[in-house]
């Protein structure tokens, strides 16, 4: 369905993701806002995985609606707010994604609308 490009003359990723990916023709695309590890009933785990994994549980309520699920995720952008959640939102990712994994982008930012969140996720789906 898509075309995974790892092109030979860059270097590989050095974790799970992929350089790019192609969506053919006809498929449709669903884009999701970024979302925080809050749950319905508005508790937010205290730890970065815990919320990477709640971040992700939302991603795939919303791919949902439209009939998707996390394996028609095709890019994710990330950011976490201290270069220590980064190994566990990538112990999550890498256990949610398998080979070849989307397309992502993991950034380190100052902050987000409120201090107890330290991981936010946004994600292009299509299928």
């Amino acid at each position: 369905m898509f075309k995974f490009l790892a092109p030979k003359s860059i270097k590989p990723p050095f974790a799970r993701y992929s350089h790019g990916i192609e969506v053919p023709p006809g498929k449709r695309l669903v884009l999701c806002s970024g979302q925080v590890a809050i749950a319905p009933d508005d508790q937010i785990p205290g730890d970065a995985g815990a919320q990477a994994e709640l971040c992700f549980q939302n991603i795939a309520a919303i791919l949902g609606e439209a009939g998707l699920g996390l394996s028609d995720i095709v890019r994710i952008n990330t950011y976490v707010t201290d270069r220590a959640f980064l190994r566990p939102y990538m112990d999550v990712r890498d256990r949610l994604f398998t080979s070849p994994a989307p397309a992502s982008t993991l950034m380190i930012v100052s902050g987000f609308a409120r201090p107890e969140f330290k991981v936010e996720i946004e994600v292009i789906a299509a299928g």
